[in-house]
């Protein structure tokens, strides 16, 4: 039965983890997904595209979609404000298509609260402080200030992992993708609660 519904996988990890590598190295293996793009104000960087990487927006647009409750989750990110558009979700649930979100701390909170029986968490992190300092500055895309308000953020976000279904080492890419594929396979057979009672009604009625 549960083959039908959709389900939502969240990804939740420092900046630098490889959580966007993860998704590109799996998303041929794990059926219909969509992945869900998030709205921000931030300036778009080089190599991104609206309505690929995120949907870019001012302050003011933004402000008004949270007025108007547009958003799944929405919060202050470095400056910066981030949300996840309630309409295409519901959307791609409905096809039965596996949702996935890479999202903060704060947006997992905001996802359980409203969605937690069809939610599958999987925190992602580096091996250890040291490396994710390497891959940050390895990748030059942010200045000093922006790297250390990253691993200020990262220090903070560890100390929430025992709020997420799983935990994945990002060490070597090859391994962390194969138990991403297998998370995500086994997040689509999580069963929403409502279903589960209609079962065993049903189960029991015959």
């Amino acid at each position: 039965m549960n083959r039908h519904s959709g389900a939502i996988l969240v990804l939740s990890g420092p900046s630098g983890a490889g959580k966007s590598s993860l998704i590109n190295k799996i998303k041929d293996h794990i059926g219909p997904t969509y992945f869900s793009i998030s709205t921000t104000t931030r300036g778009k960087r080089e190599g991104e595209e609206e309505g690929v990487h995120y949907y870019f927006v001012d302050v003011d647009e933004f402000k008004s979609d949270i007025e108007q409750e547009m958003f799944l989750e929405y919060a202050v990110v470095h400056g910066n404000y981030y949300g996840t558009s309630l309409g295409p979700v519901k959307k791609a649930l409905k096809e039965g298509k596996l949702v996935i979100f890479d999202i903060d701390v704060q947006g997992h909170d905001a996802v359980q609260n409203r969605l937690s029986d069809i939610t599958t968490s999987v925190f992602i992190t580096t091996p250890s402080l040291e490396e994710l300092k390497r891959r940050l500055h390895n990748r030059s895309t942010d200045s000093e200030e922006v790297i250390e308000r990253r691993i200020e953020m990262a220090k903070r976000e560890v100390q929430r992992i025992s709020e997420y279904d799983f935990l994945i080492v990002n060490d070597t890419l090859e391994e962390a993708a194969e138990i991403l594929i297998s998370i995500a396979k086994a997040a689509r057979m999580k069963i929403p609660t409502l279903q589960i009672n209609e079962f065993v009604q049903t189960w029991e009625a015959s």
